[in-house]
């Protein structure tokens, strides 16, 4: 019985195996555009919890949550409440998000940008550059170790910061054995889309000191900030509890516990 993961990964291959530009083309397109701002960077060395804030139209498992939403207004809400970098979907089909939002939003702030998808060509890494993104999502479940390599070593040499999202264990190891600095743990199984809001803090001390470190998915309010603080993560990255809120700018200061 395929997954959740299964299903939406196995749509974007076969979109990249459709896909006949030139990988050489959009490699040399990108030599060309602006530098990025610096997503890592951004989340290192802070006083405070890292917030990176999530620009989220829907979701498979909840369905709409805020499909109306302004990108570039939710960018500056964001901002104001001392987002440290934002996340946007830029899928379509399963997340309803799309280029244009990721454009709008990075054009209406001056915070780095993640693209959020589902990463599963070479050329996906690139168009991340191409469309102004900072940084580019590796989940490593969706990915080979060669491809997760090949992705990861094409990122940095395109000046992208890659964000490589484990799962367990077992991912963790993967991720560290292509030199991956930016690490995220995706507290949700993407296969059942059920939350662990213990398996941060549990993956956490086999982190590798200098690792910028994120947590996703299962924060909820500061309880769960501070709680993700205090195992030691530099950011966590925060979607519905933020898209959903009344009041998205407070709601962005009250998860940044020192």
């Amino acid at each position: 019985m395929a997954t959740y993961l299964d299903t939406i990964v196995a749509t974007h291959r076969a979109a990249a195996a459709r896909d006949d530009r030139s990988l050489g083309e959009l490699v040399e397109q990108a030599a060309t555009v602006p530098a990025t701002r610096g997503f890592a960077a951004a989340l290192r060395g802070r006083d405070s919890l890292a917030v990176i804030s999530e620009i989220k139209r829907r979701s498979p498992s909840k369905g709409d949550l805020f499909p109306d939403l302004d990108p570039a207004a939710l960018a500056r809400t964001y901002e104001t409440g001392g987002a440290a970098c934002l996340s946007v979907l830029t899928d379509t089909e399963f997340f309803g998000g799309s280029v244009a939002d990721l454009q709008a939003a990075r054009a209406a702030c001056d915070l780095p940008v993640l693209r959020k998808d589902f990463t599963v060509d070479a050329r996906d890494v690139v168009d991340a550059r191409l469309m102004g993104a900072d940084a580019v999502l590796l989940i490593v479940a969706a990915l080979s170790d060669s491809e997760l390599r090949a992705f990861h070593e094409l990122a940095s040499a395109l000046g992208l910061d890659a964000l490589v999202e484990v799962h367990d264990a077992s991912e963790l190891d993967r991720a560290l054995a292509v030199g991956a600095g930016l690490i995220g743990v995706n507290q949700r199984d993407l296969s059942s889309f059920t939350v662990d809001r213990d398996l941060a803090a549990k993956l956490r001390p086999s982190m590798p000191d200098g690792a910028v470190t994120v947590a996703e998915s299962g924060v909820r309010d500061a309880a769960d900030a501070r709680s993700l603080r205090a195992a030691g993560y530099d950011a966590v990255l925060v979607g519905e509890s933020l898209v959903t809120s009344p009041d998205p700018a407070a709601a962005v200061r009250e998860l940044q516990c020192s």
